[in-house]
């Protein structure tokens, strides 16, 4: 599927119209319209902003990619205005009595640059929204190693797909935090 068809297909998914899409990017309908018939190409700074709009990645709107998770009517209750899944994902990494809880549809892993021997490698970060501004990230738990992580996405994904509604952290590692940096709890 080219770029035009997948265009047309997520606007309508959206349900957006031309004229409304046009707007959201401060572009004529024309343009819009040229996009989807395959008469012209947006340029690459609006792409950039055609996929934050969609809330799609550019790997989705550009190439032959599609989402890992595809949505079922009967999970309709578990996502956003987007149309994308969400987990509750239980963390005790805050709070001292319990655990916390947040509603998360997307996941990343940040490396932590200048971890030293007895700091975290990197950290596991959830998306529960995002605006113009970017992302609204969460960090979920810290991790001995990246391994550790993508091992928690890839097993948080796997819930998702299965739809499941809530997942508990495993692989985060224990940490101390004081005001200035995180250490490996013994």
């Amino acid at each position: 599927m080219g770029f035009s068809e997948k265009l047309r297909n997520i606007r309508r998914e959206k349900n957006l119209s031309q004229e409304q899409l046009a707007e959201l990017l401060n572009v004529s309908r024309q343009a819009v319209s040229k996009w989807e018939q395959d008469n012209s190409y947006p340029e690459t700074e609006k792409l950039i902003h055609l996929a934050q709009k969609l809330d799609i990645s550019l790997d989705e709107l550009l190439l032959d990619k599609q989402p890992e998770i595809k949505n079922t009517p009967e999970q309709q209750n578990n996502h956003t205005a987007f149309g994308e899944r969400r987990i509750t994902v239980r963390s005790s990494l805050f709070t001292k009595s319990g655990d916390s809880f947040g509603a998360y549809y997307k996941f990343s892993i940040q490396k932590n640059l200048f971890a030293g021997k007895n700091q975290p490698k990197c950290v596991l970060c959830g998306t529960d929204s995002s605006s113009f501004l970017g992302d609204n990230l969460a960090t979920l738990g810290w991790y001995a190693t990246s391994e550790d992580a993508q091992k928690e996405i890839d097993e948080i994904y796997k819930a998702m797909q299965k739809g499941d509604t809530v997942y508990e952290l495993k692989h985060n590692a224990k940490v101390k935090e004081n005001f200035f940096s995180v250490k490996l709890a013994n």
